[in-house]
């Protein structure tokens, strides 16, 4: 059963002097694709700012801006109502092994099937995906994939950053959403199975009352081409379905982060971001 949530995504910065010019890029407007509808959609900024919107190569809909004037403060936030799509199980017709190492597959998904900058290749990780992919067919190595990554790494808030590795997390043996996002991109890529980065927002209750606002989260998860793109939730161990809501698809998180920008001024002393999501119906 599909679900309609509003999300209300802020993100904060303060500085130790005020800054003179911004440039910045959003990626916080979900995708309509892949049976989601983004039914609203509102970016605003604080101070106000003009802002235009264009897709990015990889389909994610950027909402562009530039502030010209001294500030010490910067609030971006997005606002949204989306039909998220319901869960999906376990695809079928499934190409095989072979079939997914044919030319045609290969090609069309090359930028999906070699390492990126946070999901590198590794030998020893290398192994552990060919050992899985012996194990299981391509439908049943992508949740094998999710069980032995969080087998491999606890969750925990502040030990990891934007910047860190999947090989790094995997060494740590600790990271977030996008730790487990890009360990499974890592694994999956090995075994020759294209896959992709996803970020968006998750609900946190499967049983959420209608109405009711509650703390959300910024999250990411992945997709594995079965013959079609199929979501895995690597962090929760669940095919993703209507508590996800999908922003941004690329490689890794350096191709979808959520605010990038550069300036002339004083430094950051602070940030803050917040989401709220609430069911709609």
């Amino acid at each position: 059963m599909s679900w309609q949530v509003r999300v209300e995504h802020s993100t904060g910065y303060r500085y130790g002097n005020p800054v003179i010019s911004s440039y910045n890029e959003a990626r916080i407007v979900p995708q309509t694709a892949s049976g989601q509808v983004t039914l609203e959609a509102d970016v605003r900024t604080e101070p106000a700012a003009t802002t235009y919107r264009y897709w990015d190569y990889w389909g994610t809909q950027v909402t562009a801006f530039d502030i010209h004037g001294p500030h010490q403060e910067l609030i971006v936030t997005g606002r949204s109502v989306v039909q998220t799509a319901s869960g999906r199980g376990r695809p079928t017709n499934v190409p095989r092994w072979t079939a997914l190492a044919d030319e045609p597959v290969t090609d069309r998904f090359v930028e999906f099937i070699r390492p990126s900058h946070s999901a590198p290749d590794h030998p020893e990780l290398a192994d552990t995906a060919r050992e899985l992919a012996a194990r299981h067919t391509p439908d049943e190595f992508v949740p094998a994939v999710g069980d032995w990554v969080r087998e491999r790494l606890t969750y925990r808030h502040g030990t990891t950053g934007v910047h860190t590795s999947a090989v790094d997390a995997w060494k740590q043996g600790e990271g977030v959403c996008q730790d487990f996002a890009h360990l499974a991109l890592v694994l999956m890529r090995a075994a020759g199975l294209p896959a992709r980065y996803v970020s968006g927002y998750l609900h946190p209750s499967a049983d959420a009352a209608v109405g009711e606002t509650v703390v959300g989260q910024s999250h990411a998860w992945v997709e594995g081409w079965l013959g079609d793109w199929w979501g895995f939730d690597p962090t929760n161990g669940v095919a993703v379905g209507e508590q996800h809501v999908i922003v941004a698809r690329g490689r890794d998180y350096n191709d979808v982060p959520p605010l990038l920008g550069v300036y002339s001024g004083g430094s950051s002393t602070s940030l803050g971001v917040t989401v709220a999501v609430t069911r709609l119906g």
